[in-house]
């Protein structure tokens, strides 16, 4: 039926409606079915291909691997060199381990509601999606607990190196986390359609989890590295 085919091509490039564009059935049966997360789709209100969210993504992450493993190596040539008068920190706050279990249960959440995406179950979705923004926050202020327990510790910024590479790795972190945290609010409030919806998830997810494991690896640099 052309005349179908047509109206259907157009629904995928109109430009305002809504902010990644896309198909508009909430069921996936009017141009969102066959693209539930947006992979290799070319819909959009720019008629930007989905992949290349997907690709631009990829190439963030490599750009923050970079300032995360420029800030490690100065912490290990800082470290070993010799009559540095490095103190490793006597004792990490034990809410960090706590802060870490969060974290990693957000990724479990943020992967369970994924699939609920894909499943069409927009409650179900919403509700993960949510968790999993939750216990970013959570994290967020573990962090801020952790730190107000080492001030009280007498253990400041400025004090030594290690604390205060403790702070720069933890602040920097944090930063990069929030940003995640932006991304899932945006999915969650943000009214887009089917298709490229669909890509907002992948692409927020992979922050999410490269966030995750940055953040279980910086722990054990901080813990077995000290």
């Amino acid at each position: 039926m052309p005349g179908t085919t047509a109206t259907h091509d157009v629904e995928l490039i109109r430009p305002g409606r809504g902010g990644l564009g896309g198909g508009t059935s909430g069921n996936g049966h009017n141009g969102g079915g066959g693209g539930g997360d947006g992979m290799g789709s070319s819909g959009g209100a720019a008629g930007v291909p989905q992949r290349t969210y997907i690709t631009g993504m990829t190439v963030g992450l490599g750009g923050i691997l970079m300032f995360f493993m420029a800030l490690v190596s100065a912490y290990i040539v800082r470290k070993g060199m010799p009559n540095s008068g490095w103190v490793p920190l006597p004792v990490l706050p034990r809410i960090l381990w706590l802060n870490t279990a969060i974290l990693i249960a957000s990724s479990f959440t943020l992967a369970h509601s994924r699939k609920l995406f894909r499943g069409e179950d927009e409650s179900g979705f919403r509700h993960w999606w949510g968790v999993t923004t939750i216990l970013g926050f959570f994290f967020l202020v573990g962090q801020i607990i952790a730190w107000g327990q080492l001030v009280k510790a007498g253990i400041y910024l400025d004090g030594n190196a290690s604390s205060s590479f403790f702070y720069v790795f933890t602040a920097a972190h944090g930063l990069h986390l929030a940003g995640g945290i932006i991304g899932l609010l945006t999915v969650l409030f943000r009214p887009t359609h089917r298709l490229t919806r669909g890509t907002a998830t992948e692409v927020v997810s992979m922050y999410w989890h490269f966030m995750d494991g940055l953040w279980v690896f910086l722990l054990l640099l901080l813990t077995l590295g000290r």
